[in-house]
C-alpha cells in the first residue's frame, strides 16, 4: 500500500490553518498545521513532511528563513510558498532560493492540489537525481546537449537543480548557443516533462496577432475571428512554455505577459472569462534585455518576474575542446539520415574547425558539417571539405582561447594552422612562422605532424 502523502501547512493566520485542514479533507493526504518557522521546524522532528506549505510574513520564523533552514536541513521536501498579490516580489524571491512554486492569496484550491498531485507523480517516479547520473554515464551528453567542457557540465547540474522546482528560467546567449535544447532539456527534467512542451517564436509575432496567439480569442474578437482559437498559454496547459525571443515582443503584449505571471490567470481576447494558467515558463533571448530595459523597450517588472533563474549559454569559441565532439555527433546525424559512411573527420580538419571563431555558434557547426559531408568524395572530411568556411587568423583564434590552452597547445596549432594556409610547403610555412625550416621540422616531428 503507498504510503500517503504527509502535507506541513504553516501559517500564523489560525483561520487560514483551519481553512485549508477542512479543504483538503476530501483528498486522502496526512496534514499537520505549524504558526510559525520554528514551529515547522519542531514538528519536521517526528513528522517527515513530503511538502511544506508556508505563508512568507510570520513572526518568530518568517518563510524565508524557513525555506533556508529546510533547504539546509531537509532538502528532500517540496516547499510552496504562499503570498498576498502585493508581496510577489517576495514569491519570487523565494522560488530563486529554492521554493518549488507560489500560491496567491487568496487561494484557488483545484490549483493548489494540482500542483500537490504533479509533485507526487514526480516523487513516485525514478527520482530526482537519475536524469543527472545517466548523463554522467555516457560522458558526454544530457538530454540532446552535446559537451563535457566545464561551462557545460554546469549547465546541466544547474537543469538538474531546476527538476523539482516551478521556477519561471530565463536562457541568454549567443544565436546558435543551443537555447532551444536548453529549454526542452529543462522540461523533460522536469515534474511537467509529461505534459506538453509549446514553443512560441516572439520575433514572429506582431502586434496585431501577438495577445491572439499567445493568450487565444473568442469568435467575433475581430475583424476574420470566425471561430473560437485556443493560444498557447491553454496549449501547454500542465506543460512548459517556452517563449523564444522575449526580447522582440511588443510593449503591449508586454504588458498582457506581466499580469498573466502574477495573477496566474488570463482571458481570451474578447472573452470575459477568466482561465488559469497551468503552465511553466521558459524564455530565452540573445538580446541584451537589462539593456533595453534602459532603453525602455523592457519593461522593468516583466524582466524581474522572467528572471527568477538565469542560464548563460557560452559561445562556442569559449569551448573549443567540445568542437571535435560536436562535430562527431552532427556527422554521425547526418550518416543516419542520408545513410551514409563516413568514418571521421581528419585531424587536419578538426584543427581547422578549432581555429575558427563560429559567429554562428554550434548551429554554424551543424551547417558546416552537413555540408562537408555532402561533398566529401573519401571515407573522412578532410581540409578541402570545409575551405568554404569563414576562416579568422590563427593568432586571433588563439589569443581568443588561451587562457585554456598550454604553451605547446598554441605552439602546435601556429604549426598546423601556417602549414594549412600554404598547403603543406614547409618552406613557405616556416617563412610565415618566422622559422628555420630544420626547426619546423623538429617541431612536428614533436607534435607528430605529418608532412602532407
Amino acid at each position: 500500500m503507498t504510503p500517503r502523502v504527509k502535507i506541513l501547512f504553516v501559517d500564523d493566520d489560525r483561520f487560514m490553518r483551519q481553512s485549508f485542514v477542512e479543504l483538503i479533507a476530501n483528498y486522502d493526504y496526512q496534514i499537520k498545521t505549524a504558526n510559525d518557522g520554528l514551529d515547522a521546524l519542531a514538528h519536521l522532528q517526528d513528522y517527515p513532511a513530503d511538502i511544506v506549505i508556508t505563508d512568507l510574513m510570520m513572526p518568530n520564523m518568517d518563510g524565508h528563513a524557513l525555506l533556508e533552514a529546510l533547504q539546509t536541513s531537509h532538502p528532500e521536501v517540496f516547499v510552496l510558498v504562499v503570498t498576498g498579490s502585493s508581496n510577489i516580489e517576495d514569491a519570487v524571491k523565494a522560488m530563486k532560493s529554492g521554493a518549488y512554486d507560489y500560491i496567491l492569496k487568496p487561494f484557488v484550491f483545484n490549483s493548489i492540489i494540482a500542483v500537490i498531485e504533479g509533485i507526487i507523480g514526480f516523487k513516485n517516479a525514478s527520482g530526482r537525481a537519475e536524469p543527472l547520473r545517466e548523463s554522467r554515464r555516457n560522458g558526454l551528453t544530457f538530454r540532446n546537449i552535446v559537451g563535457q567542457d566545464p561551462a557545460m557540465t554546469e549547465l546541466y547540474e544547474r537543469i538538474d537543480a531546476l527538476a523539482t522546482t516551478n521556477a519561471t528560467v530565463l536562457i541568454t546567449g549567443e544565436t546558435g548557443t543551443g537555447k532551444d535544447l536548453t529549454a526542452k532539456a529543462i522540461h523533460d527534467n522536469s515534474l511537467r516533462k509529461s505534459g506538453p512542451f509549446v514553443r512560441v517564436n516572439c520575433a514572429a509575432l506582431t502586434d496585431t496577432i501577438s495577445n491572439s496567439e499567445v493568450f487565444g480569442h473568442e469568435k467575433g474578437a475581430f475583424t476574420g475571428a470566425v471561430t473560437t482559437k485556443v493560444g498557447c498559454f491553454e496549449t501547454a496547459e500542465g506543460g512548459s512554455l517556452f517563449l523564444d525571443e522575449i526580447g522582440d515582443l511588443s510593449l503591449t503584449t508586454q504588458a498582457a505577459l506581466l499580469q498573466c505571471i502574477e495573477t496566474r490567470t488570463f482571458q481570451r481576447v474578447g472573452g470575459a472569462r477568466t482561465i488559469k494558467a497551468n503552465v511553466r515558463m521558459i524564455c530565452a533571448t540573445n538580446r541584451n534585455l537589462a539593456k533595453l530595459v534602459e532603453e525602455k523597450r523592457f519593461r522593468a517588472v516583466l524582466f524581474d518576474r522572467i528572471n527568477v533563474v538565469s542560464l548563460v549559454l557560452p559561445p562556442l569559441r569559449e569551448r573549443v575542446s567540445d568542437i571535435p565532439l560536436l562535430a562527431d555527433h552532427f556527422l554521425q546525424q547526418f550518416n543516419e539520415k542520408a545513410k551514409k559512411n563516413i568514418t571521421g573527420i581528419s585531424n587536419a580538419a578538426t584543427e581547422i574547425l578549432k581555429q575558427h571563431v563560429w559567429p554562428g555558434n554550434v548551429r554554424e557547426l551543424a551547417n558546416v558539417i552537413e555540408n562537408a559531408a555532402i561533398f566529401c568524395k573519401g571515407r573522412k572530411i578532410v581540409p578541402a571539405d570545409i575551405q568554404d568556411i569563414r576562416r579568422e587568423p590563427s593568432h586571433k583564434s588563439i589569443r581568443l582561447n588561451l587562457s585554456s590552452w598550454s604553451l605547446d597547445h598554441a605552439e602546435e596549432t601556429l604549426i598546423r594552422g601556417a602549414l594549412y594556409e600554404t598547403r603543406g610547403n614547409l618552406k613557405h610555412a616556416a617563412e610565415t612562422l618566422g622559422i628555420a625550416r630544420g626547426t619546423l621540422y623538429s617541431k612536428m616531428k614533436r607534435y607528430g605532424i605529418e608532412k602532407a
